[in-house]
């Protein structure tokens, strides 16, 4: 009953996401928690700011962010200040006049063709297509921390039933002892007995060490130190498992289709290359700038003053300028083939996406039904197994079976105990995995129910 309740505890994770030293001091990658007890919305916590994976797609986003920034400001007119002074020299009696100048000019696109709006367009869809990428990452994430707390729960639960079966071997094993010494079972069933419950030992520590193979995983998922010796929260006890849910296959291709975040990606990026075909497409057409300057000079030859000559040498200037386009080596032609060829792509690759993901909603489908047969046919088998197992230790204590018949049938239970965590702990995995693939599952709405 332990084990239900522990198991349940881990279904409750994914149920709100259904629909339905001195070099350590430098080290800026790892976490660093206040406590060593880690519970799962902590983890979850520490792995969205410290996994590479994230933080990786984040500055991706953030150089995006930079482009459409740099896109943006082209369209902004240009403004620079110059200024000189110079001297003759080597100029034979004329003298070693001075001279000083100082300008101001400004320069503005009025017309290219719209390659800066295009370029502006295609920045702005790339960088959607990167924030939705860092959502789906997100996911992936927060998805990856919650199966390994899972796993965890699956072998600590394992672990509970080895520990269980031991102690029942133990028993067994003195009773026994207490019948040789009675003269009432012969001592080859104590040795039999006494190789099972060794069997059952080295069960155990198999047990223990996968336990703690899925808290290392853990600690490397969330780059915490692993010098550290950390304790990771599974969870108080729940009564029930979580409500197994039917799933009808269309209905959750077309969530798929819609909620998913690595699709709306890629469908950014077709956006993305259709604005870069704009954009080659306009390079054959004028471009019309506009000018205005203002500037002043001053020389030591001139009779007047500083500030008169200032005043008397300053003028300004507008003027419009158009570049057409006449031969470029096909330059054009040849970014516009680019262009469409990169589209072409974009669109195959969306495509690709769309299928992968339609193919992964179906294998999870799949995979639930089983998981659902495989938890009925193991829990009806532990049942079954645990009535022989009773109905041979009766037999057995009246001398009607042998002692091989009981190990056989603590070997089948034993057997089907494990099984049942297994296919309990593949239901709530399949159900956080129809989550995952169907692109409902919320990062910032994980948390086991206590």
């Amino acid at each position: 009953m332990s084990g239900r309740r522990a198991l349940a505890s881990a279904a409750l994770l994914v149920a709100a996401a259904l629909p339905g030293a001195a070099l350590r001091g430098q080290d800026t990658a790892r976490a660093r928690p206040a406590s060593r007890t880690i519970t799962l919305p902590q983890a979850i916590a520490i792995a969205l700011a410290q996994n590479s994976a994230v933080r990786v797609a984040r500055n991706a986003t953030a150089l995006d962010s930079l482009d459409v920034r740099l896109a943006r400001n082209q369209f902004l007119p240009s403004l620079s200040a110059t200024s000189g002074a110079s001297q003759r020299v080597l100029s034979g009696s004329g003298g070693n006049d001075v001279g000083a100048n100082a300008s101001v000019g400004s320069g503005m696109t009025l017309f290219d063709g719209g390659q800066n709006a295009n370029a502006l367009r295609q920045a702005q869809r790339n960088l959607r297509a990167t924030q939705f990428d860092l959502a789906r990452t997100r996911q992936s994430v927060v998805f990856t921390v919650a199966t390994d707390f899972l796993d965890l729960i699956t072998q600590q639960e394992q672990v509970r039933v080895q520990r269980e079966n031991l102690a029942a071997q133990e028993q067994e094993l003195a009773q026994l002892q207490e019948f040789v010494r009675l003269g009432t079972r012969p001592i080859g069933d104590v040795y039999q007995q006494q190789a099972a419950v060794a069997s059952t030992r080295l069960a155990l520590v198999n047990a223990r060490r996968a336990t703690s193979v899925a808290e290392v995983n853990l600690v490397q998922e969330l780059v915490l130190d692993p010098r550290v010796d950390w304790v990771f929260e599974t969870g108080a006890p729940a009564d029930t498992l979580p409500a197994q849910h039917s799933f009808r296959l269309d209905s959750l291709m077309d969530v798929a289709m819609q909620r998913r975040v690595d699709i709306t990606a890629q469908r950014a990026r077709v956006h993305a290359a259709e604005a870069a075909v704009a954009l080659a497409r306009g390079e054959h057409l004028p471009t019309v700038t506009g000018s205005a300057g203002f500037s002043t000079e001053y020389t030591s030859a001139g009779d007047a003053g500083v500030l008169r000559q200032l005043d008397a040498r300053r003028g300004g200037s507008i003027g419009v300028a158009v570049a057409i386009p006449i031969f470029d080596r096909g330059a054009a032609s040849i970014d516009r083939q680019r262009a469409r060829i990169r589209l072409d792509n974009e669109l195959l690759a969306l495509r690709d996406e769309q299928q992968t993901v339609a193919l992964e909603v179906r294998r999870a489908w799949l995979d639930y039904s089983a998981a659902q047969e495989q938890l009925a046919a193991s829990t009806a088998q532990q049942q079954a197994a645990a009535l022989a197992l009773q109905a041979a230790q009766a037999r057995y204590r009246v001398g009607a079976a042998t002692f091989v018949e009981v190990t056989l049938a603590r070997a089948t239970l034993i057997q089907a105990q494990s099984a049942v965590v297994s296919a309990r702990s593949a239901v709530t995995f399949q159900q956080a995995l129809m989550s995952y693939y169907t692109g409902v599952l919320d990062p910032t709405n994980v948390s086991i129910a206590r």
